[in-house]
């Protein structure tokens, strides 16, 4: 941590109040309430069999709203995540539960939730954030002192899930790029699921995820709770203030994303979608790339076909290509 960075009191630091509403649980609002109250459903184990024509349904229509592809070996995580929501409204098949989602545009939204995956860590890929530390926060400032680049960074997150990636941004920009050094930081998050952005904007944690956060970082940036929140960690207004978050469907047009980024990260969320779609998503997101931008995606995942939009720096790491 560097000493002109301005951080909260030592004092305050070490017992912060994290807010009552923690584990709170939502309330799902709206229209949708048949069924939704005390009238159990009818919707038992012995009726999860989906059939070939119910699972095309549903297969179609979550490529059509969302992009993911879920072939036919998803057939059981498609059942056993939206049996909760056929149970919710009370509702007796997956066949009743299709016309409702069709015909329900918060509960197309309350089903692309459910059946998203959402694993994510702070500082995963440990090899990023060392590219970022030795090569390109260094090549930033000599350009900035040559007069070459305004001292201003703007990074996307695209698929930010419960937050962790943005918040591991944050926390190593500022440590790089402290208010007093005259540098601006804003930082972008986005994901399909309002469910996991909701955890994502109040930035609370269970204490357990501590030990993938850099000692120097979780002293700087992050706070404890006590008392009745003791076991939880809560991002700190520092890095909270350079974060905005957005619902965001890479599968369409890409509007509230205004600018270009100098850093974009696209992790382990382009395995879910099939060729064609990860093409247009990667070519839509590259398009809000800056011209020496960086542009990074998970381990599993390669861009090697589309050499005539990006180019590849190292492995998962990728430059704008350049145009001849």
């Amino acid at each position: 941590m560097r000493a002109n960075q301005t951080v909260t009191s030592k004092e305050t630091r070490s017992e912060p109040q994290v807010p009552a509403a923690v584990g709170t649980r939502r309330r799902h609002t709206g229209s949708l309430d048949a069924g939704s109250h005390s009238s159990p459903s009818q919707f038992d184990i012995a009726s999860r069999e989906i059939s070939e024509k119910d699972f095309q349904c549903f297969q179609q229509l979550i490529y059509r709203e969302s992009g993911i592809w879920l072939s036919p070996a998803k057939t059981a995580l498609l059942t056993g995540r939206i049996a909760k929501r056929i149970r919710h409204h009370g509702l007796k098949s997956f066949r009743e539960y299709y016309r409702l989602v069709v015909e329900n545009g918060d509960e197309r939204i309350q089903m692309l939730d459910a059946i998203s995956t959402n694993e994510t860590h702070f500082f995963r890929e440990p090899k990023h954030f060392e590219l970022l530390r030795s090569t390109v926060f260094p090549e930033w400032v000599r350009k900035a002192d040559m007069g070459r680049r305004v001292r201003r960074i703007r990074v996307l997150s695209a698929g930010c899930s419960t937050g962790q990636e943005p918040y591991s941004l944050a926390m190593a920009l500022l440590h790089h790029f402290p208010p007093a050094s005259g540098w601006e930081i804003e930082i972008t998050a986005s994901d399909l699921s309002t469910r996991v952005l909701e955890i994502a904007k109040k930035g609370i944690w269970p204490a357990e995820k501590m030990h993938e956060i850099p000692p120097e970082y979780l002293k700087a940036f992050m706070l404890r709770g006590f008392g009745e929140h003791a076991g939880k960690i809560k991002a700190g207004p520092e890095i909270r203030s350079l974060i905005q978050f957005y619902r965001v469907n890479l599968n369409e047009s890409l509007h509230l994303f205004s600018g270009k980024f100098d850093l974009i990260f696209c992790r382990n969320v382009l395995i879910y979608f099939n060729a064609q779609s990860r093409e247009q998503v990667v070519r839509r997101l590259a398009s809000h790339l800056s011209d020496d931008g960086y542009f990074f995606v998970g381990h599993a995942e390669s861009l090697h076909q589309m050499g005539d939009v990006l180019s590849t720096l190292v492995p998962t790491v990728y430059r704008p290509a350049q145009r001849s």
